[in-house]
């Protein structure tokens, strides 16, 4: 059964789920609202939203090889696998979806953020504001049940980038913490520089 999690909240993967080790992220949003245009017709405006994983150690991020993106699909240890560049929202169900082998991730990586921006914002002007109905969720691969989803709903007006939340281990056992964090940088390369 899927926990509907809440800004701020965390919740144990491992608990419950005895030998999970793959573990699916999908995330979503939907395209931005329509504007009405010339005549009054509407004219849709694309919004290209990237996922990203950041594999961090002791809270940092060491190479520019643990950013794991639409222009490196997958993680020098092959435990993390971006499955692809989704161009524009469109469509029910997970825009973007990265695979983790949680039980194979080398233990020098103790968080793996999960963040999301907007493919040149600036220059198209383009806000998280004009984006609905963001998630995240965490499906246990084995079963292709939802263990949890966390579903944004602040106004996030103004930010290019979003952290939606991180897995990090604790005690021996995995965990995930919804975020939620908006921000002004511009691209991923500023995102990462938060971690270095």
């Amino acid at each position: 059964m899927s926990v509907s999690l809440q800004k701020g909240q965390k919740v144990s993967l491992s608990k419950g789920n005895e030998g999970l080790s793959k573990v699916l992220v999908g995330l979503g949003w939907d395209e931005v609202r329509q504007k009405r245009g010339f005549f009054g017709m509407k004219s849709q405006e694309d919004i290209d939203c990237d996922a990203s994983a950041l594999l961090l150690i002791e809270g940092k991020l060491r190479s520019n090889e643990d950013i794991v993106y639409f222009g490196n699909l997958t993680h020098m240890s092959g435990t993390i696998r971006h499955m692809g560049d989704n161009l524009t929202g469109a469509g029910d169900g997970d825009d973007e979806q990265i695979l983790m082998d949680l039980a194979k991730i080398p233990p020098e990586y103790d968080r793996i953020l999960i963040v999301v921006n907007i493919y040149e914002a600036n220059q198209r002007r383009q806000h998280f504001g004009m984006i609905r109905n963001a998630f995240i969720r965490l499906v246990d691969s084995r079963n292709n049940q939802e263990m949890c989803r966390y579903n944004l709903t602040e106004d996030y007006s103004g930010m290019t980038a979003m952290i939606f939340g991180e897995i990090y281990r604790y005690k021996g056992e995995w965990k995930f913490s919804a975020i939620g964090q908006g921000t002004s940088d511009p691209s991923l390369g500023d995102l990462c520089k938060r971690y270095v």
